[in-house]
């Protein structure tokens, strides 16, 4: 695993890093205070985890006047979609050798 795979995983891996997260996939830009309205956490706890995103590469932020805005940047899971594909192809591989061995087995 690449450090830039394991950096995305524990990005995610916080479970509310990952609706701030998938809020900004759906529902497209927002400010810090909306993210934090539908958070339930602080702002600065907010600011924290948005900072862990950017830092992963998953959102972007653009500044207009006072405010912050936020977006996802889906492009950036790439890397996790690549180690997936690897891992369903080794799993595959594995599971047709298991079926391989049972049909020799039941002959």
């Amino acid at each position: 695993m690449t450090d830039t795979q394991s950096l995305i995983f524990k990005s995610l891996g916080d479970p509310t890093r990952r609706a701030i997260f998938e809020q900004l996939c759906r529902e497209g830009e927002q400010t810090v205070g909306a993210l934090t309205d539908a958070a339930g956490v602080s702002q600065p706890a907010v600011s924290k985890h948005l900072g862990v995103l950017r830092r992963a590469g998953l959102v972007s932020d653009r500044h207009e006047g006072r405010q912050t805005h936020f977006r996802a940047t889906p492009a950036s899971l790439a890397p996790i979609l690549d180690w997936t594909r690897e891992m369903a192809g080794f799993w595959e591989a594995r599971f047709d050798s298991l079926e391989d061995l049972l049909k020799r087995m039941d002959q």
